[in-house]
């Protein structure tokens, strides 16, 4: 269906797409990189297949990130924290504990690792995000 509509920047804007990550990322002007890998079957047009390419774009994205949410994505989560700067702080949160702790035992030591289950972690920090104020529930 996202292909269909000509990518998720024009899903979002079709309606296709109406809550999650990625609505909320182009909502709010959020920059994201999808770099793909060997496995994939068919990606999205906005996945860059090109692994050197989709590095030297999430090292353009880098300068001024303070935080970093890893979220359920072992590969993606040591390529990017290899890449942050050491005064960017992480969190790691995956339902494996051995995941959690690749990033650290990989020199990243800024980071802190939740091992839980992605779905409530989520729901959680959503739920205090908008009990602050600093959320409208995307």
């Amino acid at each position: 269906r996202i292909r269909a509509c000509g990518g998720i920047r024009q899903a979002v804007a079709q309606g296709v797409i109406t809550s999650g990550i990625m609505h909320a990322c182009i909502r709010h002007g959020v920059d994201f990189v999808l770099g793909g890998s060997v496995r994939d079957d068919g990606p999205l047009p906005e996945v860059i297949t090109d692994v050197i390419e989709a590095q030297r774009v999430v090292a353009e994205k880098i300068p001024g990130v303070g935080f970093a949410l890893m979220v359920a994505t072992m590969l993606h989560s040591i390529a990017t924290g290899n890449m942050l700067p050491a005064a960017c702080r992480i969190a790691c949160v995956d339902i494996n504990a051995g995941v959690v702790t690749k990033l650290a035992d990989r020199g990243s030591f800024q980071t802190i690792g939740i091992v839980t289950d992605v779905e409530p972690f989520l729901r959680e920090l959503l739920e205090y995000l908008e009990a602050d104020g600093g959320a409208d529930g995307d």
